[in-house]
């Protein structure tokens, strides 16, 4: 029997990533440019929002703010046409087109109403997303490797992680860190398929990638009517994604001297000894509370969601009292997980 997923209670924000079965390197530049046009079909059609993402040759990561379903404007028969085109062909749109048509000319509004019902249903609501986001790109890659069955590892993994600075924009890092943990590129703008590259690049979907980044900082979440400032957010998104103490070498013409610091072997050695490293060095090296941890956030975020989950369900047995528990491995601040995991958890720079 499958444990039921955590989530959270109102708006509420998840850091889920799948792989392929037999964790088969399959997605070329061209899958994962369809990837991304279905997530952001997605994204604009269900009101599930993606702050940051990354798509690796057998694997995703996305950071998803998942509204309120209450909070979502109602679906009018304008936005479903608007947004009909960027998940289904012309003629499933006609389709739906001309059935609304005929509803309006009956003077039938239930069945209007019922049209539109099907459609709102879908929104707002993460398992859809991600069972749309999977199945779609599944149809996409069968076709083209001219494969059936399953194409993804089992259930995606999800961690649900609390709505602040803290815990957002560490995770968001975390995930446009990923390329250059698997040493595909040096530098997290230099990998075209996640939303720091796609934020700093002068392509269509870079307002969106920024706006995502803005509510990593809690911009948009300390005032509704916040209006981003990309300026401001690359500027302190930055700081996480570049460790300011790391050793930089000279370069082969002399014109840059380089700079002393601290080296990647020495950021290794202290990892055995649980050495307390900055987060943003650490975010270099796989982190397994980022994609096993449960729950992300605050002690007082952390407990309150364990606190809930015990009075609907006893999952964590009666003997466990609270459910924070402390991250090992680097100097995490505040943030605490709510499973204690005891081995590999923090692993090599490459993924």
């Amino acid at each position: 029997m499958r444990t039921a997923r955590l989530l959270g209670e109102g708006r509420s924000f998840y850091h889920v990533m799948s792989r392929v079965v037999d964790r088969r390197m399959i997605f070329e530049a061209k899958d994962k440019e369809l990837f991304r046009k279905i997530m952001r079909g997605l994204e604009a059609f269900t009101g599930v929002r993606v702050v940051t993402y990354c798509v690796m040759t057998n694997h995703f990561h996305l950071l998803l703010d998942v509204p309120e379903k209450e909070e979502l404007a109602p679906l009018t028969e304008e936005e479903l046409l608007r947004v009909l085109p960027l998940l289904n062909d012309a003629f499933t749109v006609l389709g739906v087109q001309e059935e609304l048509s005929r509803a309006r000319e009956s003077g039938n509004e239930a069945w209007r109403q019922e049209i539109l019902s099907r459609y709102e249903r879908r929104r707002g609501d993460l398992g859809l997303f991600l069972k749309d986001l999977k199945q779609r790109v599944t149809l996409y890659m069968n076709k083209r490797l001219n494969r059936s069955g399953t194409l993804w590892e089992g259930r995606y993994k999800s961690v649900l992680v609390e709505g602040r600075e803290s815990a957002l924009v560490t995770v968001a890092a975390y995930i446009d860190l990923n390329p250059v943990r698997a040493g595909i590129v040096k530098n997290p703008e230099d990998y075209r398929w996640c939303g720091y590259a796609e934020a700093v690049s002068a392509t269509r979907g870079a307002k969106q990638a920024r706006v995502g980044l803005g509510t990593a900082l809690s911009e948009s979440l300390q005032d509704g009517g916040y209006k981003a400032d990309w300026r401001r957010t690359q500027n302190r998104y930055r700081l996480f994604l570049y460790d300011d103490g790391q050793e930089q070498g000279a370069d082969e013409a002399g014109c840059d001297r380089g700079r002393r610091g601290v080296t990647g072997a020495q950021v290794d050695e202290g990892l055995p000894n649980q050495g307390m490293i900055p987060v943003r060095r650490i975010l270099r090296h796989r982190v397994r509370y980022f994609c096993d941890g449960a729950i992300l956030g605050t002690a007082g975020f952390v407990n309150e969601v364990f606190s809930r989950e015990q009075k609907r369900r006893q999952r964590y047995g009666e003997t466990r009292e609270t459910g924070a528990r402390k991250m090992r491995g680097a100097d995490w601040g505040e943030l605490r997980v709510l499973r204690d995991l005891q081995k590999d958890v923090i692993g090599a720079p490459l993924w």
